[in-house]
């Protein structure tokens, strides 16, 4: 069915051929080649249960484009985009925790820019209230994991509790080792912009570390890099509090998906249970620094 709805698409110069690429989580993409060249088809509809709008994606795709970061949107409708395909290396974890300071500088950079190219209503992501909201969601439909809730959400508030004030910025939010690509002349690319919107800088930089599993002197290569400065206690405290609330939220983010998804090949099971485990490791390093997390 899928092949059929690539081939109906009005953006293919000549005869094409298609191959569908593994690995989404939620998503289903394709590499399509035609006269013009070589394409990635991604389908994928709206997500209300993950706060997703494909409308809010592909207008960041598209302003990323425009920053230099993400490959050019070539065509949209509803349920469907088409990028040009990008010919580099999908990066693991080792590559992020490699060079933390390209890292902080590169998200510096795409922070930047990005403001000045987003259109349309202005789209808000704060990880506190993802995380409450995905509480709500999983009480609902009886999850599995509903004797976690509770305990999640109380981590969840002492993290916000200690976050500090930064500049909004426009950030990617979903900074999975899989989402960055590197091109043959080294330039880094950032794709899947699903959760793309406002928030504060933190969330993509703890995102970034715990994601790659990254050490304590890796994080502060990277906060360093980033704010162009030895970070300070506070400023501390709050990433490695973002730290904890981003693999909570990638926990959860499986929860709810378990629930309302059914990628192929896709174990949200095991994908909430490894992020769960990582989540204990990050809360007990937060707390020998700052106290335990208590409701």
């Amino acid at each position: 069915m899928s092949l059929e709805r690539i081939r109906a698409l009005p953006c293919w110069a000549g005869e094409i051929s298609a191959e569908r690429l593994s690995g989404g989580l939620s998503n289903e993409s394709w590499t399509v080649a035609d006269a013009a060249g070589r394409h990635v088809v991604r389908f994928g509809e709206d997500f209300p249960f993950h706060h997703v709008t494909r409308a809010n994606e592909v207008m960041a795709a598209r302003a990323a484009h425009a920053a230099g970061v993400a490959p050019a949107v070539e065509y949209a409708a509803p349920g469907v985009m088409v990028s040009a395909f990008v010919e580099a290396r999908t990066w693991g974890e080792a590559d992020l925790r490699a060079d933390p300071v390209r890292v902080g500088r590169f998200l510096r950079d795409f922070h930047a820019r990005m403001p000045g190219e987003v259109s349309g209503p202005a789209v808000f992501f704060w990880v506190f209230h993802v995380i409450r909201d995905y509480a709500r969601t999983l009480a609902a439909h009886g999850s599995r994991f509903a004797a976690d809730l509770p305990g999640l959400v109380v981590i969840a508030e002492a993290m916000e509790a200690a976050q500090v004030p930064l500049p909004i910025i426009y950030g990617h939010h979903d900074l999975l080792p899989a989402n960055f690509l590197e091109d043959a002349s080294g330039r880094l690319w950032l794709i899947d912009y699903e959760y793309a919107g406002f928030g504060t800088a933190m969330f993509d930089l703890a995102g970034a570390a715990s994601n790659a599993g990254m050490g304590a002197e890796e994080a502060e290569a990277l906060l360093g890099a980033y704010f162009d400065r030895v970070p300070d206690a506070a400023t501390r405290r709050a990433f490695d509090a973002m730290q904890c609330a981003s693999l909570a939220r990638e926990a959860m983010w499986a929860m709810v998906s378990e629930i309302f998804l059914a990628a192929p090949g896709a174990d949200y099971d095991a994908h909430a249970r490894e992020y769960l485990g990582r989540l204990d490791a990050a809360l007990e390093h937060y707390q020998s620094r700052y106290g335990k997390v208590t409701s």
